[in-house]
């Protein structure tokens, strides 16, 4: 018995035609590229992000510091290749937490119905009542103050790790309990419609199980919407990295980030605007480049998609 030639309908040779026949595609991908690359050689910079150098503070872009330095002598390019790192892993890790977790209740609820789906939807619809922002500096306030000071011996693993990551642990966290219900809400829209194909029922008239039918005929399937649903989450994680650490319940300083670097440059925007404009045209540039990409990827998986869009 085979998977349902669906996948190979929507096809996966995505790329190299949508690249040459849109120029933005090519440019945003480029640009993501020279993102990852630039955080993979942080440490290789000639500039140590950390180093404070007062007799140079808040410098102009010039030669020996390209995009200047911020209020406390500290290289701009060095900080920014770091606040990459940051926004990366965690837009990366959370993603991946998050769409694991809305493929297990997207799946679960799509796949057995009833009540099962009652309840998982009617979390998933509370958890919707809440602004995201909101909720999630809910979250980052209450895992940084836990985290941070707690000492005893069931969160003591959890707050080394926390330490250790300079706060990244619990922006991680944050993210991957907000970030899931988009996805959940697609693959159980998706798992609805497979389970009622006639392979699937099929399958369970040769006595496949439950677990089996998931495995190797469903999910497989929903490989495209789990794809789209992530292009969901990418960007809202680093946009929402970004405001909780403007906010202060992002990382932990000294470690950078781009939204506590534009929440620093804010306070002196009118003397020394390349402390603001360097960070923000970052962030903008970055989700700019993900939502192309993202675009390119949802009209090619989504065939009623690119047929509205052949139409317009």
């Amino acid at each position: 018995m085979t998977i349902v030639p669906s996948i190979q309908r929507r096809g996966v040779s995505l790329l190299p035609t949508s690249i040459r026949s849109k120029p933005g595609l090519a440019v945003a991908i480029a640009f993501l590229v020279l993102i990852v690359v630039v955080a993979a050689s942080a440490s290789f910079l000639p500039y140590d992000a950390y180093r404070q150098d007062l007799l140079h503070r808040n410098s102009p872009p010039s030669w020996n510091h390209i995009l200047g330095t911020d209020e406390l002598g500290r290289d701009m390019l060095a900080r920014l290749a770091i606040g990459a790192r940051v926004s990366l892993v965690v837009a990366v890790t959370s993603t991946v937490a998050a769409v694991l977790i809305g493929i297990a209740v997207g799946a679960i609820a799509g796949y057995k119905r009833g009540w099962i789906d009652s309840v998982c939807m009617r979390f998933v619809d509370s958890m919707y009542a809440f602004p995201d922002t909101l909720f999630a500096i809910l979250i980052a306030g209450v895992v940084k103050g836990q985290l941070s000071q707690s000492s005893t011996d069931f969160f003591s693993p959890i707050t080394a790790l926390y330490k250790m990551s300079g706060g990244l642990f619990g922006v991680f966290l944050t993210l991957s309990f907000t970030s899931w219900l988009v996805c959940a809400r697609i693959v159980r829209a998706e798992v609805i419609i497979l389970r009622s194909a006639e392979y699937v029922a099929a399958a369970r008239l040769a006595g496949a199980s439950d677990l089996f039918v998931m495995r190797r005929h469903i999910l497989p399937n929903c490989l495209p919407v789990i794809i789209v649903a992530a292009t969901f989450v990418v960007p809202s994680a680093i946009l929402l990295e970004a405001g909780l650490s403007f906010l202060g319940v992002g990382v932990d300083p000294p470690t950078p980030s781009w939204g506590a670097m534009i929440a620093s440059g804010l306070r002196s925007m009118q003397s020394y605007p390349h402390l603001l404009i360097t960070p923000a045209i970052a962030v903008g540039l970055t989700l700019l480049s993900i939502n192309v990409v993202g675009d390119a990827l949802r009209e090619h998986f989504d065939p009623s998609f690119r047929r509205g869009g052949e139409a317009s």
